[in-house]
């Protein structure tokens, strides 16, 4: 089985936890594309989505499905999202789109996160996928160097030779050579860190199940 048709299995598998009726919250990624396209065929059931990307967002509103400022709504009752690392306690890398900030929240607002993703993500550690950081351009050098006291290499993520600008207006750093052992810590901390927007470690806004792709079907994960 192909990875473009794992992630089909896990999109399609993801529809059993939208809840009829309400408003689902919609990440970001190619896997996730895969997920809208199902959604699709149970539109007339839901009540639209919060996407966490102007790229879901015209994705969905393709397909006839309304989307909702996330500050017109309140609490969603599930998040479903992609992962580029998920660990074995639901802690994920993501931001590999340039999504992460907006997905953040979004999973935030979310009573649930539903987590799905190809076996190839499912990692013991987490790190070896560079970890994106969003952040203010002012302070992106200064950042380069802060990782570089810990240890670890960040880049200006570029496309065509110029910074990647994300939806919110911001530069992306990857970094890498990371080995996060305690996700948690190290997401409080690099969040603190002044003109850090956000970093792609979602440990506060972990994963509840994750739907994982196999060559087997589908593998739910609970944490």
């Amino acid at each position: 089985m192909t990875q473009d048709e794992l992630k089909t299995l896990v999109g399609q598998a993801a529809l059993q936890y939208v809840v009829p009726g309400e408003i689902v919250g919609v990440g970001t990624g190619s896997t996730v594309n895969k997920f809208i396209d199902a959604l699709g065929s149970m539109k007339d059931r839901i009540k639209g989505a919060v996407s966490s990307s102007n790229a879901s967002s015209e994705r969905l509103q393709a397909l006839g499905i309304r989307v909702f400022d996330a500050n017109d709504v309140g609490d969603l009752a599930v998040y479903i999202d992609g992962a580029d690392e998920i660990d074995g306690r639901g802690f994920m890398i993501k931001g590999g789109g340039a999504a992460l900030t907006r997905e953040k929240i979004v999973a935030a607002q979310s009573r649930r996160f539903v987590c799905i993703a190809d076996e190839s993500k499912r990692v013991e550690v987490l790190g070896n996928f560079p970890v994106p950081v969003e952040v203010i351009p002012m302070a992106a050098q200064r950042l380069v160097r802060q990782f570089a006291a810990m240890g670890a290499a960040a880049r200006l993520r570029l496309k065509d030779g110029n910074a990647v600008v994300t939806d919110n207006g911001q530069q992306l750093l990857d970094v890498t050579g990371l080995r996060i052992s305690d996700p948690l810590r190290f997401e409080s901390e690099v969040n603190q860190w002044p003109g850090v927007v956000t970093v792609g470690v979602f440990a506060h806004q972990k994963a509840a199940v994750c739907l994982l792709g196999t060559p087997d079907g589908v593998k739910t994960l609970e944490f």
